[in-house]
């Protein structure tokens, strides 16, 4: 089990890069996290949601990413409340005070679906969550020790030094764990190190000598990970605004859900994007920068996130960059804000039962909730109906999207609740589908429509490379023999 002294110190990439490079030695290898916060999910075979983590490591190990590899998901809708799916499905709604109270019935889901994957492979790898250190969530944990304890896992800690005060996060990890928990950490890994690791020999002695772990290597800084897909928006780094005119504008809102959409985009490097990010909390800049599209993408609470649009004078915005011209593309939550109305009668993710949408869409949406969880491949339509390229991907939505007719397809796909919708000149659309962009093909026939084309390959062309070169890296840094006598 990989765990961290803290939040973004490199947990999922070194599982997916040790998944790539045991997978590469002939053994059957499989991803676990007994507990994710993420609202970036993915599609499972078997039809569930799992974090974006666990699919990009099972990706890893060239295995189908499947519901028992992250049983319990949480989704926040709210600052301190979340929607729990577990084992693929959703199960509760309820507030971060609350969960704690359940969380100790969870276990035994948690070890079913672990029990389930040691059945078929030779290795599991399983991720931690947040850090090792926070002992004020010790009381029935599954994340972290609490976990390791029940499956009698060696742990290896993984901290970043990067950031700063390597040392102290490691060694201090150590002072505040209990004695048994310690135990169970075998060693440790410096990850993110820049420039010559050798520097760092009397730092790595230091944290031996006052925790008693074996450090099992320093990992130097892989800037190519930064290209995978991420589960934590903070990833997304704000672009201030610039004079003249951008490609691309995104709109970042504070509850944005699968926002790897953007990746293959952002991979793009002929193309200026700019990640703009609206918190509702003052009005928007008065220099906007002129773009040819704006992007709308997945909002996990898409009446609040609306709201906070509206506050900013994006709605607005959006209203006369159509006017003048402009593409607007909106993607699932995007999607629904475009439209005319969206209802939640149920106040599945909102407080509030109803909000105008901005209305360049003839579409309305109701939500409920049931969960759509499907795979989807099809063809891009042009708005004349024609064809203009194939993509494959998925839908994950509550609740039913209902266009009037008046505007036509964007995508076929007979699969797939298909549920999409285009102006006659293709300038504005929506859709529910997520992974739109992956393909080369489809990407070209998108970005075409701006006077822009695709340069880089398929997203999973991308994706195998850099864990075939983050493996590599690994096997150059740690001695991975090592590490696999340790596992049990």
């Amino acid at each position: 089990m990989i765990q961290g002294t803290g939040s973004n110190v490199g947990k999922s990439s070194l599982v997916a890069g040790l998944a790539r490079a045991y997978t590469r030695r002939g053994l059957r290898v499989l991803p676990f996290k007994p507990q994710n916060m993420s609202n970036n999910a993915a599609v499972t075979f078997d039809g569930g949601e799992i974090g974006r983590a666990q699919a990009l490591q099972a990706f890893a190990c060239r295995a189908l990413p499947e519901t028992d590899m992250n049983p319990v998901l949480l989704k926040p809708t709210a600052e301190t409340g979340a929607q729990i799916i577990l084992q693929g499905k959703i199960w509760r709604q309820m507030s971060a005070r609350d969960y704690q109270h359940v969380k100790r019935d969870l276990l035994g889901p948690v070890m079913e679906s672990y029990n389930r994957l040691a059945e078929k492979c030779d290795l599991i790898l399983v991720e931690g969550a947040g850090a090792a250190s926070e002992v004020n969530l010790r009381a029935h944990d599954i994340a972290n020790m609490g976990f390791a304890r029940a499956a009698d896992l060696p742990v290896i800690l993984a901290g970043d030094i990067d950031r700063g005060g390597v040392i102290a996060n490691l060694v201090g990890t150590k002072i505040v764990m209990a004695p048994d928990d310690a135990a169970q950490i075998c060693g440790f890994i410096v990850n993110k190190m820049r420039g010559d690791t050798s520097l760092f020999a009397a730092g790595m002695a230091t944290i031996s000598h006052h925790t008693g772990w074996d450090g099992l290597g320093i990992v130097p800084y892989f800037p190519d990970l930064r290209r995978l897909p991420a589960e934590d928006s903070l990833s997304l780094e704000s672009i201030s605004h610039r004079a003249g005119v951008a490609d691309i504008i995104v709109l970042i809102l504070p509850h944005i859900a699968n926002f790897d959409d953007l990746d293959p985009l952002l991979d793009e490097p002929d193309l200026d994007i700019r990640l703009v990010r609206v918190d509702g909390s003052t009005q928007i800049a008065p220099h906007v920068p002129r773009s040819h599209l704006i992007i709308l993408p997945g909002s996990k609470s898409v009446i609040q996130d609306l709201t906070t649009l509206k506050r900013a004078g994006w709605d607005e915005i959006i209203r006369r960059h159509v006017a003048a011209g402009g593409h607007v593309w909106g993607l699932c939550g995007g999607y629904q804000m475009l439209g005319r109305t969206i209802c939640d009668p149920d106040h599945v993710e909102s407080p509030v039962a109803e909000a105008s949408g901005i209305g360049l869409l003839d579409v309305d949406t109701v939500i409920r909730r049931e969960k759509s969880l499907i795979a989807v491949q099809g063809d891009i339509l042009d708005g004349k109906g024609r064809k203009s390229g194939v993509f494959e991907g998925y839908e994950i939505h509550c609740g039913t999207t209902s266009p009037t007719g008046r505007h036509k397809k964007l995508i076929a796909a007979p699969a797939s609740s298909a549920s999409s919708a285009q102006t006659d000149d293709g300038r504005v659309f929506g859709t529910y589908v997520h992974g739109l962009f992956d393909t080369h093909v489809a990407r070209q026939s998108l970005l075409a429509r701006i006077g822009r084309a695709a340069t880089q390959p398929d997203k999973s062309v991308v994706m195998d490379d850099i864990l075939d070169r983050f493996a590599d890296h690994l096997e150059a840094h740690l001695n991975l023999d090592d590490l696999l006598r340790r596992a049990r």
